[in-house]
């Protein structure tokens, strides 16, 4: 029997988009901000007027960086220094694996149910707009009594 597991829907993806963007703005700086669901498969992207080309990808690769390793890539990043148990990390998933901060597991119930990642301005800025995205996916969830 299949094993079944939870996952964002769309609708979750577009509440975790409209965080980032927001955050985004407040920063002045233009995002690419990806959101992938448990399996890792990319389920919604924003890029706003203006962001970097070159960040495309990048925020792909960092929500799916999170998600395939369960850790933010900020903490992979701590790893992944020579000399460090992660050394070369980077070079795996045919080099599509990120390890500088900006991609987050997205926790819900104990449970990742995917992740979100940012690039565009600096890797505390990345943090920042990634975290922001989660925390407006948080807020509209129902509080548990």
């Amino acid at each position: 029997m299949p094993r079944q597991y939870s996952t964002l829907t769309l609708a979750e993806a577009r509440q975790i988009l409209a965080g980032s963007e927001a955050k985004a703005e407040s920063l002045g700086i233009p995002y690419n901000i990806a959101v992938v669901d448990a399996g890792g498969h990319l389920l919604a992207f924003s890029r706003q007027d203006g962001a970097l080309i070159g960040s495309i990808d990048l925020a792909i690769d960092k929500a799916s960086t999170s998600r395939i390793f369960d850790k933010s890539t900020a903490y992979l990043a701590t790893l992944a220094q020579s000399g460090d148990p992660l050394f070369g990390i980077q070079e795996s998933n045919e080099g599509k694996v990120v390890v500088f901060g900006g991609g987050i597991p997205v926790v819900f119930d104990g449970k990742i149910i995917g992740a979100v990642g940012a690039s565009a301005g600096t890797v505390e800025q990345d943090i920042a707009v990634a975290e922001a995205g989660f925390a407006a996916f948080l807020s509209k969830q129902p509080t548990m009594s």
